[in-house]
């Protein structure tokens, strides 16, 4: 039973943290920059900009960087990148080829020469002083002297421009999108589309877009706009399109030329061309122009609704005040932590920003589905699970169990309309996936932690068999034209028949055959409830992995590794090396992480990968070098820029690498070194985080880094680590509370001491002395979720300066997958 003084302390904080606005302490800007000043590269790739928890439109600048090696537009934001857009929808975190950057505007103070409307090269535009970006708020100001202020709302955005004076142009290029520096096979593309002017200004349409990171099908987008002020003059456009676009029409090999003007409607028509409209105010004595945008993917009729009901008033600020609501509200307000004064309020910052980024994506676009009509909920933009599935989607199972219950019925709608569930998904279409089918690794977590309600299991059931037992057709991308990128297990025929992906058949063997046995061990734990005759099927499967461990592989002293197998069963292994996987990307013997990284990622049988390691001591002394400086022998590009360790906390294989030592309950340098990497790579500054933020997978890490427990995804185990705040409250499966208090030992008023190393970290004090659960002393560095998150609980630290195994003679935390072949 709960103290009762805890749970009547309980009530109270949460009675005056009710009204707390959360929202100040949220920077939008942390992991705006990477590593080189002024450019996006190797950080987090961010959107920037006005948008509600998993909303559908994400309104925001769209830029273009001088240096187009470096060059990352994938969010659209960059620090020192020309302005060429304001735009509707946009990805947040993401690496690879940009997506979206579609339905924009563009504020001009002149369209003379050499200003072209259908090169947006003769008029972007440099910015001028600090950007300036809060929750629900963005503000910018052009070197033609227009300030830019925007917010968004669900399916719908406002702009206001403050012109300088003189003549003032807003530009609607329909044929606008974020493109690729350096061009190639997955740029996005522009098809076609229409606009239509109405005489108070109002203008409507669509566009059509194809292409992009996931080498998307064509969708369309339709739109709804109009200004506070009617303009002097509205005049559509249309000219040829001359991007070089494979299978579709374009005046190859031409200049761009001049638009064409004059009209009330324009059609894109067979040839592509393309289409927009300019809004002049030459006679008007207002300084400031402000525009309501909305977007549908079923009709402008849609749009033009969403944009009055989202947004019914011209005040901007009461965009703002409405998003910054929703924030607190919905995502702010699940995890309370006292905010006065004297607590650190640099992590503050980090908290609340962390739980910003992870609510940006997926986008919650129930009703918006234009492919099927059903009322299941719908979501698009998983972008991907391959990034989420490690931790972000247990913590949206605890602080977002409905929306969280939608993406899940997503996923399964998914398949039974389109024939898999995706890895990734974005514009309505499947694609990329990068290694498994980790769809049902969701489905497992969700499975084994008990939720059921709206969720068709059967259904659910059959969609990861599918992934299991069906080689989806081959998609003959560039990526890799040797299987399916699209959907599914690509390289499911070597599972079938090895059990293994072997390297001479399949690239991103040892990656993939990691993955795809978890993807096993998955179909195993809801098989338990769903199909209990096909528990051993799979269990057996899921053992996979242990068909590529090459006993006798060294490196750096250190003796087996997963290593390249051959399908008739030998290993290739001259001149292998297991810290090197050439360029880590689609041909290579794995993707985004070495081998040697990848050999610590089998979290549903540590036990057999701690034996094949050597034993306990051998196991704690290979993670420990992971640690050490200087010992990366990879070039990680921008997924670990500035990173010199073997363990890259920049990129989502490694995520729960730093913790194993609670598997051999050394619970203190699982404490020691996961707060190391979070003191050394996350900070309240512009380079913030140490790689693509990945639609919040690295946000969501820390988060769980600062609440001192971390899932172990399909499992319904937590390993304990150890907490930043005193005392915090989160908001568990819809309705209960589960408390975090920490004590430091010896001190009598139960705050936290502790440095600062420049990110707001404590530097001591933070190793765990003792766990109390529900009161209960615990004596093992786990627990399971029904101990605290169904119906709440507490969960109490104990904290010193000095390591300790607490939890000796302890249970060490589960290998449910256990399988000796």
């Amino acid at each position: 039973m709960l103290d009762f003084r805890i749970f009547f302390i309980s009530i109270l904080f949460n009675l005056a943290n009710a009204r707390v606005d959360y929202s100040q302490y949220v920077n939008p800007l942390i992991g705006s920059e990477g590593p080189i000043p002024g450019y996006a590269f190797g950080g987090g790739d961010i959107f920037v900009g006005g948008a509600v928890p998993f909303g559908v439109v994400k309104v925001g600048i769209d830029t273009w960087e001088d240096n187009i090696t470096i060059a990352t537009l994938n969010g659209g934001y960059t620090p020192k990148g020309k302005v060429t857009a304001i735009s509707m929808m946009h990805e947040s975190g993401t690496g690879g080829f940009p997506k979206y950057g579609i339905i924009p505007q563009m504020p001009l103070t002149t369209i003379k020469s050499p200003v072209n409307l259908l090169d947006n090269q003769t008029y972007w535009q440099t910015r001028v002083g600090d950007d300036i970006a809060k929750v629900g708020y963005f503000k910018t100001q052009l070197e033609n002297g227009v300030t830019i202020e925007l917010s968004g709302a669900r399916h719908s955005g406002i702009m206001q421009y403050s012109f300088p004076g003189g003549e003032k142009y807003v530009l609607v290029d329909v044929s606008h999108y974020l493109p690729s520096a350096t061009g190639g096979y997955s740029n996005q593309y522009y098809i076609g589309g229409e606009i239509h002017l109405q005489e108070d200004g109002t203008y409507t349409g669509y566009g059509t877009y194809g292409g992009g990171w996931n080498e998307g099908a064509p969708m369309t987008v339709y739109f709804c706009g109009d200004f506070d002020t009617t303009p002097d003059q509205m005049q559509t456009f249309r000219g040829r399109n001359t991007d070089p676009i494979p299978r579709y029409h374009t005046f190859s090999n031409g200049g761009i030329p001049q638009a064409i003007l004059g009209n009330m409607s324009e059609y894109a028509g067979p040839l592509n061309d393309r289409v927009g409209a300019l809004f002049s105010w030459t006679n008007s004595i207002t300084s400031q122009i402000k525009s309501r945008v909305g977007i549908s993917f079923i009709s402008s009729d849609k749009a033009c609704g969403f944009k009055n009901s989202e947004i019914p008033s011209w005040n901007l600020n009461d965009t703002v005040a409405a998003a910054v609501q929703e924030w607190n509200q919905d995502v702010f307000s699940k995890i309370q932590v006292d905010t006065s004064s004297f607590v650190n309020q640099t992590n503050l910052v980090l908290l609340y920003s962390s739980l910003y980024f992870m609510h940006l994506m997926p986008s919650d676009r129930t009703g918006e589905n234009p492919l099927w009509d059903n009322r299941e909920p719908y979501f698009d933009d998983f972008y991907t699970l391959w990034d989420i599935f490690r931790n972000t989607i247990s913590l949206y199972h605890l602080i977002q169990p409905d929306y969280y219950t939608g993406m899940i019925r997503s996923l399964i709608d998914t398949y039974f309309y389109e024939g898999f569930m995706p890895d990734g998904r974005s514009g309505n279409y499947n694609g990329l996936v990068q290694g498994g089918s980790n769809a049902d690794n969701v489905l497992a977590d969700a499975y084994v932690k008990g939720l059921r309600e709206g969720i068709n299991w059967t259904r659910g059931y059959e969609a990861m068999l599918k992934d299991a037992e069906v080689v989806p057709y081959n998609t003959f991308s560039y990526d890799d034209p040797t299987s399916s990128v699209k959907e599914g297990r690509g390289a499911l025929a070597d599972w079938l028949e090895l059990g293994y992906i072997s390297a001479d058949r399949s690239s991103r063997s040892i990656s993939r055959t990691v993955e795809y046995a978890l993807n096993d061990f998955a179909v195993s734990q809801v098989a338990r409830g769903e199909a209990p005759a096909d528990v051993q099927k799979y269990l057996n499967r899921s053992a996979g992995w242990q068909l590529i461990w090459g006993h006798d592989v060294s490196s750096v002293n250190f003796t087996g590794f997963l290593a390249p197998r051959f399908a008739d069963g030998s290993f290739n292994i001259t001149g292998y090396n297991p810290a090197l996987c050439g360029g880590c990307e689609w041909s290579d013997i794995s993707y985004e992480g070495t081998p040697f990284e990848y050999s610590f990622t089998v979290p549903h049988d540590v036990q057999t990968l701690t034996q094949f390691m050597g034993g306990e001591s051998e196991f704690e002394r290979r993670l420990d070098y992971i640690f050490v400086p200087n010992t990366s022998q990879q070039d990680l590009g921008a997924n670990g820029a500035g990173i010199d360790t073997i363990m890259n906390i920049g990129n989502e294989p490694d995520f729960a690498t730093p913790y194993l030592y609670n598997y051999i309950n050394k619970q203190w340098k699982s404490v020691q070194q996961s707060r190391q990497l979070a003191n050394q790579f996350f900070h309240n500054a512009t380079y913030g985080v140490p790689g693509n933020s990945d639609a919040g997978a690295l946000n969501s890490w820390l988060i769980w880094q600062m609440l001192g427990i971390y899932p172990i995804v399909t499992q319904t185990t937590y390993l304990i680590g150890s907490p930043w705040f005193s005392d915090l409250n989160m908001t568990v499966n819809g309705n209960s509370t589960l408390r975090i208090t920490a004590t430091v030992s010896g001190n009598g008023n139960g705050t936290m001491n502790g440095g600062d190393n420049g990110g707001g970290f404590g530097q001591e004090d933070f190793y765990v002395q003792s766990v109390r659960i529900n009161g209960e002393n615990w004596g093992r560095n786990w627990f399971v979720h029904k101990d605290v998150i169904i119906n709440g609980g507490s969960i109490e630290f104990l904290l010193g300066s000095e390591p300790k195994v607490w939890e000796s003679g302890g249970e060490v935390p589960p290998s449910p997958g256990h399988v000796v072949l």
